[in-house]
């Protein structure tokens, strides 16, 4: 048996933790509702989360560490992920904002920084934008 076997491998385990920071939001409000399951199912897929690892991950999500992607754009992949289990019930509160901003610093982002984006995505994911970002946008 293969050591990678045994640990998995960097990026597996990247999307383990990943994936257990998705549970942790999606739970902050209490028990998931149907979007929250369905979008959690959907990204356990898309990171290649086994159905064993994902009953695991569920029952303890604070057991699977978050490791950092060493890309600016990867982590904003995270990012945007986890805005799109936030908002999969059409708001967000204040416990899930302070979630995000741990998050955000926990994956590589300066708290300043963090700080912005997750403003700036709160306003796009909520449709509070300007026209101008709006057209800036759809104009990529």
């Amino acid at each position: 048996m293969a050591i990678s076997d045994l640990y998995g491998t960097g990026e597996h385990l990247r999307n383990l933790g990943h994936f257990a920071a998705l549970v942790s939001l999606a739970t902050v409000d209490g028990e998931l509702n149907k979007h929250e399951t369905e979008l959690l199912k959907r990204f356990a897929h898309k990171l290649n989360i086994s159905e064993e690892e994902y009953s695991r991950i569920l029952e303890k999500p604070t057991d699977y560490p978050i490791h950092p992607n060493n890309t600016y754009e990867g982590r904003l992949e995270r990012l945007h992920d986890l805005f799109a289990i936030i908002y999969s019930d059409a708001e967000v509160d204040q416990d899930e904002i302070g979630l995000l901003r741990k998050y955000a610093i926990a994956i590589g982002f300066s708290a300043s920084t963090a700080e912005k984006l997750i403003k700036r995505s709160i306003q796009i994911f909520s449709g509070k934008i300007s026209f101008e970002d709006y057209q800036c946008l759809l104009d990529r």
